[in-house]
């Protein structure tokens, strides 16, 4: 039996974003705790979904937890392996419903800076480890979640490189920009979870995990959330056996939810 003590910050940020999965959908994972979050759905709500790994894996069958998406375990037996340009044409016409994706910095529209950090592009104080397949993911697919922890370094009024457009200036700047992909639904951070107010595309808090205030919530965030009207919901914890499964069979020995030391 696994040791009865409540998720950490990684595990919750890995079961709120296995929530956003319904079944039946095809969702585009990344490395890290999308996964997680897309085989923790698989095993639990969601059976019927299936799971397209950027390296080209199609729906591969369980087994240990992959180290990336471009790691052999992606690969288990697959039905379908495409290449990576194909698995992006996937997106391009229309056959995956959501995609996951992280960010180094996110700003108050939704778009993220995975590029560098200060400066500029000739000149900056970090580099970081650029696109990848992330533009590709959030022009074209249907719907994004974006995921990834919350601090003022990454919540930032404006990122300092757009990698990956989500609202760029707000309003139907998206749309007038050609992009074919819907945009951003949802932020899953670790401090709770985020939409996208409809006329402005502003960031707008949808819940707050336990113990996390609004006015906590703003100090991690360098720009102004958006408050719903009303009372903010508190987000939903796993129960005990959710968390034994995320523990005993999605990732067992820690690879993206075991808490620094």
């Amino acid at each position: 039996m696994t040791e009865q003590r409540p998720a950490n910050p990684l595990e919750m940020i890995a079961y709120v974003l296995s929530q956003q999965i319904k079944d039946g959908e095809v969702v585009y994972i990344g490395t890290g705790l999308p996964m997680v979050a897309g085989i923790l759905a698989k095993k639990t709500h969601a059976p019927n979904m299936t799971m397209v790994y950027e390296s080209g894996a199609q729906n591969p069958m369980p087994g240990a937890m992959p180290w990336s998406v471009g790691g052999p375990a992606t690969w288990r037996k697959s039905p379908m392996i495409l290449e990576m340009a194909y698995s992006f044409g996937q997106l391009y016409n229309g056959y995956v419903d959501k995609a996951f994706l992280g960010y180094a910095q996110i700003d108050m529209y939704g778009n993220v800076n995975t590029h560098m950090i200060g400066g500029d592009f000739h000149n900056y104080k970090n580099r970081l480890t650029g696109s990848g397949g992330n533009n590709d993911l959030s022009s074209l697919a249907k719907t994004l979640v974006l995921v990834g922890l919350q601090s003022p370094q990454k919540f930032v009024k404006n990122v300092d490189f757009i990698t990956s457009p989500g609202y760029l200036t707000g309003g139907n700047s998206r749309k007038e920009a050609g992009l074919v992909g819907g945009g951003p639904i949802a932020v899953i951070t670790s401090a709770g979870t985020y939409d996208f107010e409809p006329e402005s595309k502003r960031m707008r808090i949808n819940s707050l995990h336990p113990g996390v205030s609004p006015e906590l919530a703003q100090l991690a965030s360098g720009f102004e959330l958006l408050k719903p009207s009303g009372e903010i919901p508190v987000t939903s914890v796993p129960t005990q056996d959710i968390i034994d499964i995320l523990r005993r069979e999605v990732d067992p020995r820690g690879v993206f939810t075991s808490m620094p030391s």
